[in-house]
């Protein structure tokens, strides 16, 4: 006589896939002591530098307080936004350069060991020269200063896409290889089906990477610029601030600089971890 209290073979199956709660519970607990210590350690440095302003009596136009930057930042919002999106689209269009050039280039360098071994040292010269000795020469070469700061942008975000992708693509099974050369496929089957699933961690590493070079290229590119006006980034509002003496307006332009920076770094690891979270050992291996 069968059991009446068995469960269906697909229902009991559900129960064993599911994960019991104190292990749910416990991952919610890992997740809100990843946000919460951060950001209580920012709260507690903040308020320390409140208390070392107010402590010490330092002028404002030396070290202006956490509250007067907060200040700074509400009253000239309208100024500060408008730069903060001409910075923005800037890292983001050269970001998005960055990924169409580097993952190009990288499938051409892996076509041919010859190839790899003529062009990459070009791009390797291009990485270490610094982007703050040629930013001069390419906006006098270039006439418009948009795309001369998008051009300063794309070659700091360049590099770290190209050379995490080609070793990536290098780094694929040579036995899956193998497998594929023996069952006939093409170049294209191999780069489509093999090489490039395999170089895609390495892929999302290097866009990370360059998501925070692509802002740091646009602010020094707009550093040396200089250019003011309707269409001038943060680095402008800053250089402007110091010849004012306006300090809380400075460090409220800081301030959003980082705060792009960091929303920049979370959105790709964002996207990056939902891509590799169901099958990547680097996305697993935070699950459990």
């Amino acid at each position: 006589m069968s059991d009446s209290t068995s469960l269906p073979s697909d229902l009991s199956a559900n129960v064993a896939d599911t994960p019991p709660a104190p292990a749910i519970g416990k991952n919610y607990a890992e997740r809100a002591l990843g946000v919460g210590v951060p950001v209580l350690t920012v709260v507690i440095l903040v308020a320390l530098w409140q208390l070392l302003v107010i402590g010490a009596d330092i002028p404002q136009y030396i070290l202006p307080s956490p509250i007067a930057v907060a200040k700074a930042l509400v009253s000239d919002w309208g100024i500060l936004w408008p730069a903060l999106w001409v910075t923005t689209q800037i890292t983001f269009i050269s970001l998005l350069l960055a990924l169409i050039g580097g993952v190009g280039f990288a499938v051409f360098l892996v076509q041919s060991r010859w190839i790899e071994l003529a062009f990459y040292p070009l791009a390797v010269i291009l990485q270490v020269t610094p982007i703050v000795a040629i930013a001069p020469l390419i906006i006098i070469w270039v006439d418009n200063t948009t795309a001369a700061l998008l051009i300063c942008a794309w070659i700091v975000a360049f590099f770290p896409i190209l050379s995490n992708t080609t070793l990536g693509l290098n780094s694929a099974d040579r036995n899956l290889g193998e497998l594929f050369r023996l069952y006939g496929a093409s170049r294209w089957q191999t780069l489509r089906y093999l090489r490039l699933p395999s170089a895609l961690p390495y892929f999302l590493a290097g866009v990370r990477i360059s998501g925070g070079l692509a802002l740091i290229g646009a602010v020094v590119a707009e550093f040396v610029a200089g250019a003011g006006g309707r269409e001038s980034g943060l680095a402008y509002r800053i250089l402007e601030s110091g010849y004012r003496l306006d300090i809380p307006r400075m460090f409220a332009a800081l301030t959003l600089i980082s705060v792009a920076g960091i929303a920049i770094y979370g959105l790709l690891a964002g996207l990056s971890h939902l891509l590799l979270r169901r099958w990547h050992e680097s996305a697993l291996a935070r699950e459990e």
